[in-house]
């Protein structure tokens, strides 16, 4: 966990401990790596339930995923899971910050923030208003804040609020099949979607899904991306960043790379990349690249 002062008055240290919800797609393993606390969204595939990135792995989930005749089921964190986690993290006098996914997306944050009333201050809930790769950069942007140990977590919480509205999340899915299942679309343009090889190209705005654009082909479509994220005013390369793929191959995540040099050329020197998990890749499926940054 992060060692912080929490202000420049006090001359003892308080302990900030940053948790957030699976539907950032951090696994466990990476959590601990990270020193943060996971509380993960449940995930059922017909009489089994997972707790995602817990005990089904993205890679796991993928396999199931492709395998199954059926969408699986994910369910919210309630407030008693919320209340849990909380009661573990602030046993030696620690505060915790929690990072959820959007409220618009799902009732986990607001069952966060009920539970988090039971700890007299010690809690504050941030709403990320994204969710994948968008809620990941935001929980890298908070566990940098809590390492240089100058804020305390008011100040923390206050900072994420304000830079949270920066956050671009820019995603192509290879089908429309997985939002058909779901209900999103109907079927006809689904299948007209599919029959013409046409690519969606999505976003989280204020907190929900939104279709930005349609190209036909990984081609055009990787140049609507990055039409998508000039318009948005470029990345902020000193902010966190990173590109994320769905599925059991980064194949189309390496083209759109090879497509988008220009972007990460002379900016960096690498460029992270994550895979999917099941919150998000349920609805979108496999083989769809997403790309997360703050905009200048």
């Amino acid at each position: 966990m992060i060692d912080n002062r929490r202000n420049k008055k006090y001359t003892l240290y308080v302990m900030i401990k940053i948790l957030v919800d699976s539907a950032s797609d951090v696994e466990q393993s990476e959590a601990e790596e990270l020193g943060i606390a996971l509380i993960p969204m449940r995930v059922r595939f017909g009489d089994t339930e997972y707790a995602d990135g817990v005990n089904l792995s993205h890679r796991e989930f993928f396999e199931k995923l492709v395998e199954s005749t059926e969408l699986p089921q994910t369910s919210q964190i309630n407030e008693f899971d919320w209340e849990e986690s909380f009661k573990t993290l602030t046993a030696d006098g620690s505060e915790v910050i929690a990072i959820t996914i959007s409220s618009k997306l799902s009732g986990t944050y607001a069952c966060a923030v009920k539970a988090a009333k039971k700890f007299g201050g010690k809690v504050r809930v941030v709403d990320s208003i994204e969710a994948s790769l968008g809620e990941r950069i935001l929980l890298q942007y908070a566990i940098r804040l809590a390492g240089e140990g100058k804020l305390s977590a008011e100040e923390i919480v206050n900072e994420l609020n304000e830079k949270k509205n920066k956050i671009q999340l820019l995603a192509v899915l290879d089908t429309l099949k997985y939002l058909r299942k779901g209900g999103r679309i109907s079927s006809v343009a689904a299948i007209a979607g599919e029959m013409l090889s046409i690519k969606p190209v999505i976003s989280i705005v204020k907190g929900e899904i939104k279709l930005l654009g349609k190209a036909m082909g990984s081609k055009k479509s990787n140049n609507l991306l990055n039409t998508l994220v000039a318009k948005c005013g470029g990345i902020d390369f000193e902010m966190p960043y990173a590109l994320a793929y769905s599925g059991l191959s980064d194949e189309y995540l390496q083209k759109y790379l090879k497509d988008s040099e220009h972007l990460w050329k002379n900016n960096t020197d690498s460029v992270p990349a994550y895979v999917i998990g099941s919150t998000i890749g349920t609805h979108i499926g496999p083989n769809a690249i997403a790309v997360a940054f703050f905009a200048k």
